[in-house]
């Protein structure tokens, strides 16, 4: 779609605040479970690279981390669409006139980037059967959290969140779309070393951008100058990319994102839950942690 038609469109109202349902115990909205038999069975090639993410845990991030690199730092071919037409998001699927990530994945030339928010049990068999790169991206749940309820109450294509204290309980029941974060990040965890998969932290992403691209760079097999490694840092930063329409999603109608209520790249920072959590939300949340990630070799920083 242009722009233009981007900005016209007006989508029914029972496509906003969706209809939900379970596939296999995991939330998903009505229209991703209407077409979950394509998404299951798609067909997947040897050369597309996932990047695989629970939601709100860095995935545009990493996207435009990718797209730098596969195109050597080159800035206008990094702006030539949006990023959801760059990298199709592979279950999520839309009314017409807007194109389903299959739909535009299955247009797209090879080598092909996709992007995924699906637990790791419920990934198209065709991933392991031609073993796809994947890259993983993992966020500590507390942020997780904060940035999914300021996302749902933004974006009308995802379910209502409720007010904060009842989001807190919604979250940790795993009764949000894509399901348990807890159980998505020890799914893939425990997949990392049987698989192609790049398993990597939001929190070290931001501590040491350099040292988690050129790991990016190397599972990728991708050989750049030291100069091109800065441009890419520099490109990806939060502020830069907070100021790009092509990765910022501005560029759709308020009717689906309002950014007036909070902007989709909102701060881009880790610990931000501190101005969130009460004492005792903290401890509740904390308590319900230990017991759902007990037994996992999984741990995450909370802070930088």
């Amino acid at each position: 779609m242009s722009l233009e038609e981007m900005k016209d469109l007006h989508l029914e109202e029972k496509y906003l605040q969706p209809e939900t349902t379970e596939i296999d115990g995991i939330l998903m909205t009505m229209l991703i479970s209407d077409n979950w038999d394509k998404t299951w069975n798609s067909q997947t090639k040897s050369d597309d690279l996932l990047i695989a993410t629970y939601a709100k845990a860095g995935t545009t991030w990493t996207q435009e981390i990718v797209d730098m690199i596969q195109n050597d730092g080159d800035v206008q071919k990094c702006q030539r669409a949006n990023t959801f037409d760059r990298h199709p998001f592979l279950e999520w699927s839309l009314p017409p006139p807007l194109n389903s990530g299959l739909d535009l994945a299955n247009k797209m030339p090879s080598p092909r980037t996709l992007k995924t928010h699906l637990p790791v049990q419920m990934l198209p068999p065709s991933f392991w059967k031609e073993n796809s790169k994947i890259t993983y991206v993992a966020r500590n749940a507390k942020d997780c959290l904060v940035s999914y309820y300021q996302f749902s109450r933004m974006n009308s294509m995802v379910p209502d969140p409720g007010t904060w204290e009842e989001y807190i309980e919604t979250f940790k029941d795993g009764k949000v779309l894509w399901g348990s974060l807890y159980d998505h990040v020890k799914g893939w965890w425990d997949m990392k070393d049987q698989h192609h998969i790049l398993y990597l932290f939001y929190e070290d992403m931001k501590e040491d951008p350099k040292r988690e691209i050129e790991k990016i760079l190397k599972f990728l097999e991708k050989d750049i100058t030291e100069e091109v490694l800065n441009k890419i840092i520099y490109h990806t930063s939060f502020d830069v990319m907070k100021q790009n329409p092509m990765a910022n999603y501005t560029t759709l109608p308020s009717s689906i994102m309002d950014h007036s209520i909070s902007p989709f790249m909102r701060k881009g920072m880790s610990g931000d839950w501190k101005n969130y959590f009460t004492v005792a939300q903290n401890e509740e949340f904390d308590k319900d942690y230990q017991k759902k990630m007990a037994g996992s070799t999984l741990t995450f920083p909370t802070e930088i």
